[in-house]
């Protein structure tokens, strides 16, 4: 398989980063209607349709540019809104609501890995299908399982924050959710200065070593 040029790796990138964004924040709103607030689902936010979660700056203005300087796709699509106080059992049901963000993204993952292993099955006879099937099934697993390490870092306004308030003692979650303001700036900060790569990525590799079709993921993105 040959390296992919800029380009070329965009043009991979594209699909599975909107059906990792999508499916992502589709998630959070399918879950919170199903424990009770249907917020998400009054707006209109538990749909597949992108443009519904779409954020200007957050999912083209940043990826877009953090990919052309650092080479790394960083970014945030709209929240979707979740009123706690119709939770049945709000901060429980808020950690669920939080941790199906980041599901999604291991289920897809695991289905672009099987996409691969099609590819794979198919490359002796039919290459012109076997290999976009490869490229953007390897695509997709890295997008996926990065968008998941990412989110679950401890941090809010991430889910992984979300997950830790719910956990903390709530004298301690009042304390850590002040922290929210900052949190995007503290991520970009880490990211500017290489930190965030250096703590994402093992991980990211660990996660992908689990999935069928590892060893495309590797030889694509040099791992």
């Amino acid at each position: 398989m040959e390296t992919l040029n800029q380009m070329q790796l965009l043009a991979v990138l594209a699909i599975p980063v909107i059906f990792a964004i999508t499916v992502h924040e589709a998630a959070h709103g399918w879950v919170a209607n199903r424990l009770g607030d249907k917020t998400a689902s009054m707006l209109g936010r538990v749909t597949f349709n992108p443009i519904r979660h779409i954020d200007p700056v957050g999912t083209i203005l940043v990826p877009s540019l953090t990919f052309l300087f650092t080479g790394m796709l960083f970014g945030w699509a709209k929240p979707v809104p979740v009123n706690w106080r119709n939770l049945r059992h709000p901060r429980r049901d808020m950690a669920l609501v939080a941790v199906a963000g980041p599901g999604a993204n291991l289920f897809m993952a695991l289905l672009w890995g099987l996409m691969i292993q099609l590819g794979l099955l198919l490359m002796p006879t039919s290459q012109w299908v076997a290999l976009p099937l490869i490229y953007m099934g390897a695509a997709g697993i890295l997008i996926n399982v990065f968008l998941m390490v990412l989110n679950l870092v401890p941090l809010l306004p991430l889910d992984g924050g979300r997950v830790l308030n719910a956990l903390l003692p709530p004298r301690l979650a009042v304390y850590f959710s002040r922290l929210e303001p900052f949190g995007l700036l503290i991520l970009l900060a880490l990211l500017v200065t290489g930190l965030l790569g250096s703590i994402l990525l093992p991980l990211v590799i660990g996660v992908v070593d689990l999935l069928p079709g590892a060893g495309a993921v590797k030889t694509l993105f040099h791992f």
